[in-house]
């Protein structure tokens, strides 16, 4: 028999001792206030990705939730951008050429906010102003001198063609159709019709050669008149122009000299003094110019004078006046309109219409020059949101559209806006699986996310990350306002911390895990008028809240107490063992002991595995029984043929089963059941078994001890019931107080094994010889009937055939 290694009670749990802490509250020692603790490969990783400058270094954060990746981006990310100077303003301003293109402008940090207070204030002073230019004596005196002049030399015009016309028998009478020729007699007295009808015809042939003649010659003087209309109207325009310049000149040479520092602004001022000057008539009030307006309009409704001076103001996107360095921009819902911005409009009347001023911007706009910090499945989530940032890293451009403009069948007019060059570094946060999808499926992404920074969910457990961890505990307490801990309160959290990362010498990094126990156990302090944390009260801490989740786990307990599930902890029981498993319910987990049995029998067909003829195995428990099919052939059929059928199964089993912890219980049930040795039911078994015959470490091992122990508690402890465990499980055990004081006075028992003899020689208490032994004849017996079956079977086929061919011939 092998000499079989029994775990001590100090090998069960790595425990620390308070003393070895060098202050007795967190008061006393200070608080971690940057940085991320155990992660230096992220750490490295995220300081590498944030000093590259070149496009594609973006930064893909993988790693489970609860690591803290999105506090430690949001920490570093702020710390990194008081280094960097503060990103230009963005803003949009009308296009007088091109209405539908508004302009993009880019203005230094803080400009943008007072621009469009100035163009605000200058358009309402221009508003006043310039209608008293056009009520001024001045501007009246000018007026009627011009057009007292025009007035004149078209009278002058008139009066010497009037003088013409009488001097060829004419006269010129007004009508509403103009100035009619009419013929006089000698009197001087005009002709009527009758008395023209009575003239000869040759004279009435001259009269008309005189008129047309005269005819021709008011054509021109008429044209020649218009002329001079239109000269002294080009001479007012110009004359309003320039007393309007007059005025907004000062006020635009004011605004030039403020914002000399920028080409941009002084090209656009001098854009809107043009546009000034070009549209006098909406300053004045005019109502030609009211009435133009309103036809261009779809209805003919009021709309008011302001909706024309929209066109001067200043669509402010991005106001960096009060940002410090880079900004950092945490999108925690990143649709479309979210990140890029959108182009609102207005109903009116059944007509939607929109300007300049409705292009709100978006998440990219605020982080131009910056750090966007956004969740990948959030942004995958989200329609178009994903292949449009793609694309605007890619250009290093954003351009403001709505949904679906570039997938109309049928073009619609709309604003197109200029696009704004932008540079920023985007750090999406997600788990590896994601970081796989995208990687091995998106081209794109390999080159835009250069740099991954894993975040590893533990961490060593070694003094300096112990002490950083009391450091944090002390942060917490600070930050949150709860009650500081003592260093046995700091010892329990470590403990916890360990049992989180299912090693001994690990801590967790599920920082979110650790701050419930802190935030719960400060609690429980207050309920019980404590000043400070103490032990007692994280461990309440920890035991309330698995109460509060483990109602599955009382009630499967209730039913192997009422035998309702059917589980043995005491004698022997042939091709029947205990196997245990891990249920996960939310965030709870918890160990379930099950009865695994087995059946022998003879035939070719080998292992099956009755939960997954029923289809209620996944596929690593359909890969660990074939390993276990290769193992017996290995280890029995390399002299005789393997001829045997049998049959596995989890008993009361109806959620289905997966995983490959259980093949050493169903070898060790395989075998009981072939040689009818008893396996012993005091004991259960978890371990993967591989071909050769090596045990392997499983996973849950610790809430996998604790659920056969809280079985054998409810059903009367004799002292001899135990867990057998992988050997290099011992390194993850961290058991509850309860378990390791059992194994302490002996009633308990926890074995670590190398190799499967190891169990079998547990399990059925005879050396691994005996047992091989014992398989071996079981497996020859079955051959020898096997092959006497064959021969009844092939003498019987004989007899059969020679039967068929008497009958047919004779």
């Amino acid at each position: 028999m092998r000499d079989i290694k029994n775990l001590k009670p100090e090998e069960l749990k790595n425990e620390i001792d308070p003393d070895l802490f060098s202050f007795k509250t967190t008061e006393e020692i200070t608080p971690f206030t940057s940085g991320i603790i155990g992660q230096s490969r992220a750490v490295k990783a995220m300081d590498f990705g944030l000093r590259v400058k070149q496009e594609g270094y973006n930064i893909y954060m993988a790693g489970i939730t609860g690591t803290g990746k999105t506090t430690y981006a949001r920490t570093l990310t702020r710390r990194e951008s008081k280094k960097h100077p503060v990103p230009p303003d963005l803003c949009y301003v009308f296009n007088f050429e091109e209405p539908e293109k508004p302009r993009a402008l880019k203005l230094p940090a803080g400009t943008g906010i007072h621009l469009k207070k100035d163009m605000d204030n200058i358009i309402e002073e221009l508003k006043v102003e310039i209608p008293k230019i056009f009520e001024s004596e001045e501007y009246e005196e000018q007026k009627n001198r011009i057009m007292n002049r025009y007035q004149q030399l078209s009278n002058q015009i008139m009066e010497e063609f009037e003088i013409e016309v009488r001097d060829k028998g004419f006269i010129l009478q007004q009508t509403v159709q103009g100035p009619l020729t009419v013929p006089i007699d000698e009197d001087g007295n005009p002709i009527t019709q009758e008395d023209y009808q009575s003239l000869p015809e040759d004279k009435r042939k001259e009269i008309r050669e005189k008129n047309q003649e005269i005819q021709n010659k008011m054509d021109a003087i008429m044209k020649k008149i218009r002329g001079l209309k239109t000269e002294a109207q080009e001479e007012l325009e110009n004359l309003e122009k320039s007393m309007v310049l007059s005025v907004v000149k000062p006020i635009i040479n004011h605004l030039k000299e403020e914002y000399r520092f920028c080409q941009d602004i002084l090209d656009y001022l001098d854009d809107v003094k043009n546009d000034i000057a070009k549209n006098l008539g909406m300053f004045k009030g005019d109502n030609k110019n009211k009435e133009a307006k309103k036809a261009s309009l779809p209805f003919t409704m009021e709309t008011g004078d302001d909706d024309f001076f929209v066109r001067y103001k200043v669509n402010l996107l991005v106001n960096n006046r009060d940002t410090e360095g880079a900004p950092v921009i945490v999108e925690t819902n990143p649709t479309y309109y979210n990140l890029f911005g959108k182009i609102e409009g207005r109903s009116q009347f059944g007509t939607v219409t929109t300007d300049f001023t409705m292009i709100k911007g978006g998440a990219i706009h605020k982080a131009n020059g910056g750090y966007l910090i956004l969740k990948a499945k959030d942004i995958l989530r989200n329609p178009y949101a994903w292949e449009t940032l793609k694309r605007t890293l890619i250009n290093q451009r954003i351009v403001v559209e709505n949904i679906g403009e570039q997938y109309r069948t049928v073009p619609v007019l709309t604003l197109k806006p200029e696009p704004f060059d932008i540079k920023l570094k985007v750090i999406m946060i997600g788990n590896p699986m994601i970081y796989q999808l995208l990687y091995n499926h998106d081209e794109e992404f390999q080159k835009l996310f250069k740099i991954r920074a894993h975040f590893d969910v533990e961490m060593e457990k070694n003094n300096e990350n112990i002490e950083k961890f009391a450091s944090f505990i002390a942060s917490v307490s600070n930050r949150e306002g709860i009650k500081h801990f003592t260093a046995g309160a700091v010892a329990e959290v470590i403990s916890y911390s360990s049992r989180l990362a299912g090693k001994k010498d690990k801590l967790s990094t599920r920082f979110n895990q650790i701050i419930e126990i802190l935030y719960e156990a400060s609690t429980w302090a207050e309920l019980d008028n404590s000043s400070y944390v103490e032990a007692s009260h994280v461990i309440k801490a920890v035991e309330e809240k698995e109460r509060r989740a483990n109602l599955v786990e009382e009630k499967m307990q209730e039913m192997i107490e009422k035998e309702q599930i059917l589980l043995d902890v005491t004698g022997e029981k042939v091709g029947q063992i205990n196997g245990l498993s891990v249920i996960q319910t939310g965030g709870y987990s918890f160990g379930r002991p099950s009865r695994i049995t087995a059946r022998t029998f003879m035939g070719r067909k080998g292992v099956i595995n009755i939960e997954r003829e029923a289809k209620m195995s996944g596929k690593i428990h359909n890969k660990g029984v074939l390993i276990l099919s290769g193992f017996l052939g290995g280890k029995y059929a390399r002299e005789r043929p393997l001829t045997l059928s049998a049959s596995l199964a989890f008993e009361q089993s109806y959620s289905g089963v997966d995983g490959d912890s259980a093949t050493c219980a169903e070898l060790i049930a395989l075998l009981s059941a072939l040689t009818g040795l008893p396996v012993k039911q005091n004991l259960a078994i978890t371990g993967s078994l591989n071909q050769k015959g090596m045990v392997q470490p499983v996973g849950g091992i610790n809430q996998k001890i604790e659920g056969f122990y809280k079985v054998c508690e409810a059903k009367g402890l004799t002292g001899k019931q135990g867990v057998i465990i992988p050997e290099q499980n011992t390194d993850n055990l961290m058991l509850k107080e309860d378990v390791i004081a059992t194994v302490k006075r002996g009633e308990f028992h926890i074995y670590s094994i190398k190799e499967i003899d190891e169990a079998i020689e547990l399990m059925f208490g005879l050396s691994a010889e005996e047992v091989h032994t014992k398989v071996e004849e079981s497996l020859d017996k079955i051959n020898e009937k096997a092959r006497e079956f064959n021969r009844e079977f092939k003498e019987g086929r004989k007899k059969e055939e020679l039967a068929k061919i008497i009958i047919k011939y004779y």
